[in-house]
C-alpha cells in the first residue's frame, strides 16, 4: 500500500469550515490523516513520497453533476448521435480523460448519446485501462411521444430488435408499462442513472420549457423500477408541474428547474435531505455570451435564453436560501461550452445565485460526492474518505476563476493515485 504525504498545504476540506494550513496523509486509496499545522506534524517514516505544497491550495476533487461524456465539440442536437458507435466510444473516452485533467475526479452521468457509451468507458476506467474520473453512467434520455427527444429508436443489443423509435439521443415511451420496460433495459445494460425528460425545452419549439408532456404515472414507474435495481433517476424538469411530479415521485436529481413556482420550491425544501439539484447554468450563459459564430445572438434571444437565465437566477437564489444541495456542471460538450471548462459554473454560482466562493466549492465537492456515493466517503478531505483531491496554484476563495485555468491545477489525485503532476514535471 503506497503512502503519500502532502505537507504545508492550505487545506480546504469541503466540510464548510475555514481553510487551514496543515498536512494530509494518503494510504492506498484513502485519506489516512489530516492534521493542522498547529498540531504535531505527520511523520514521514515509511512514506513513499513527500509533496511540499509550499502553501498551495489543497481541495477535494470536483464533481461534474450533469455529465454528458459522449458530447464533445458539437454545434446542434442532431450532431449528438452522428458519430458511428466505434468513433463515438473513442470520443467518450477522450472526454473522460479531459475532465479528470481539468480537476473533475467524478462525473455524475445525466445521459448519453448511445446506450452503453458511458457504461463501457466506466468499466474500462474502473479496470485501469483508461484514464478518467469516477463515473456514474447515464442512460439514454427517456421521453414521450410529442415531446423533446421524440422520434427516437432504441436498439436492444441482446436480441437485435428495435424497441421503439430515434433521431435524437433518446427514446420515446408511452405509458407506465413501456416506461418500465425501457428502464429495465437501461439497468440491464449497466446504466447507473436513468434520465427522464419530463418537461419541455427551448430547443424544441413544439414543447416549450413551461410544458409538462410526461405524466406523473410514467415518472413514478421509472423511479420505482430504477430504485428496485439500486439505480438513480435524473429528470430534465423546467416547468413547475414537472418539478412537482419529480419530487413527489421520489427522483434523486432534478436538472434545470427554472420555472418553479412557490409550491415547487416548498416541495424541494421538504426533500432537501434526499434530493439534489443542478441548475446547469453554464450552457445558457455560454450560448448568450460565447455562442457566435455557431449561434447568432438573434437566434439565442429568439429562443428565450435571456428570460431562462433570469428565471434560473430567481429560482436557484431562492433554493440556495432554502438549503438545497446544488451541484455544478451540466450540458457541456458544445463548441461554445467545451468539455473541461465546467469550472466556469463556480464563477456563475457566485455571480448569479449569490454563493460565496467557499459555498460554490462545497457544491462542486461535498455535494457532488454525496450524489456520487451514498456511502458518504467522497467529496471532503477527512480521514477515511477516498483520496480524490486537487492541489491548486492559487486561491479560489479570493478568485474563483483560478480553477478555470488548468495550468494552475498542478496535481490531480483520484483514489490515492496521481494522474496529473505538474510539480514533478517542473523539477
Amino acid at each position: 500500500m503506497s503512502k503519500i504525504l502532502i505537507q504545508n498545504a492550505r487545506i480546504f476540506d469541503g466540510t464548510g469550515r475555514p481553510p487551514f494550513t496543515g498536512d494530509l496523509l494518503v494510504e492506498g486509496e484513502r485519506i489516512a490523516a489530516v492534521r493542522p499545522a498547529a498540531e504535531a506534524p505527520l511523520a514521514q517514516a515509511e512514506v513513499d513520497r513527500v509533496i511540499d505544497a509550499a502553501g498551495r491550495f489543497l481541495m477535494p476533487g470536483m464533481v461534474e453533476g450533469h455529465a454528458h461524456l459522449s458530447f464533445d465539440g458539437f454545434t446542434c442536437t442532431e450532431d449528438l448521435i452522428s458519430p458511428p458507435v466505434e468513433e463515438h466510444a473513442f470520443l467518450t473516452a477522450r472526454v473522460a480523460e479531459k475532465l479528470l485533467m481539468a480537476g473533475f475526479t467524478s462525473a455524475y452521468g445525466a445521459s448519453e448519446a448511445k446506450l452503453r457509451l458511458a457504461v463501457a468507458v466506466r468499466n474500462e476506467v474502473e479496470a485501469g485501462r483508461l484514464v478518467g474520473p469516477r463515473i456514474r453512467a447515464g442512460s439514454l434520455e427517456i421521453s414521450v411521444t410529442g415531446a423533446m427527444g421524440d422520434e427516437s429508436r432504441l436498439h436492444n443489443p441482446r436480441n437485435n430488435q428495435t424497441l421503439t423509435i430515434a433521431t435524437s439521443p433518446g427514446i420515446s415511451v408511452d405509458g407506465p408499462e413501456e416506461m418500465r420496460k425501457v428502464v429495465r433495459i437501461c439497468c440491464r445494460e449497466g446504466c447507473d442513472n436513468i434520465k427522464l425528460d419530463n418537461s419541455g425545452d427551448p430547443f424544441y419549439p413544439n414543447t416549450p420549457a413551461t410544458s409538462t408532456p410526461m405524466s406523473y404515472e410514467e415518472v413514478e414507474m421509472a423511479v420505482r423500477t430504477a430504485h428496485a435495481f439500486g439505480r438513480k433517476v435524473n429528470t430534465h424538469s423546467r416547468s413547475a408541474q414537472s418539478i412537482k411530479d419529480a419530487v413527489r415521485a421520489g427522483v434523486d436529481m432534478i436538472y434545470h428547474a427554472e420555472y418553479a413556482d412557490e409550491e415547487a420550491l416548498d416541495l424541494l425544501e421538504e426533500a432537501r435531505d434526499r434530493i439534489f439539484v443542478a441548475p446547469t447554468i453554464g450552457l445558457f450563459h455560454t450560448m448568450l455570451h460565447q455562442g457566435e459564430p455557431w449561434l447568432p445572438r438573434a437566434v439565442v434571444e429568439a429562443m428565450g435564453i435571456p428570460e431562462l437565465i433570469e428565471r434560473s437566477v430567481e429560482t436557484h437564489t431562492a433554493l440556495r436560501k432554502r438549503g438545497i444541495r446544488h451541484l455544478i456542471g451540466g450540458d457541456y460538450g458544445f463548441k461554445w461550452a467545451e468539455q473541461g471548462t465546467q469550472a466556469l459554473d463556480l464563477e456563475l454560482f457566485v455571480r448569479y445565485y449569490g454563493y460565496s466562493p467557499a459555498e460554490a466549492l462545497v457544491c462542486a465537492t461535498r455535494n457532488g460526492g454525496l450524489a456520487m456515493r451514498e456511502q458518504g466517503d467522497l467529496g471532503t478531505l477527512e480521514a477515511g474518505k477516498l483520496a480524490d483531491l486537487l492541489l491548486v496554484d492559487g486561491d479560489p476563495l479570493s478568485d474563483i476563476r483560478v480553477l478555470q485555468d488548468q495550468a494552475r491545477i498542478i496535481l490531480v489525485m483520484k483514489g490515492g493515485r496521481i494522474f496529473k503532476d505538474l510539480l514533478a514535471e517542473r523539477r
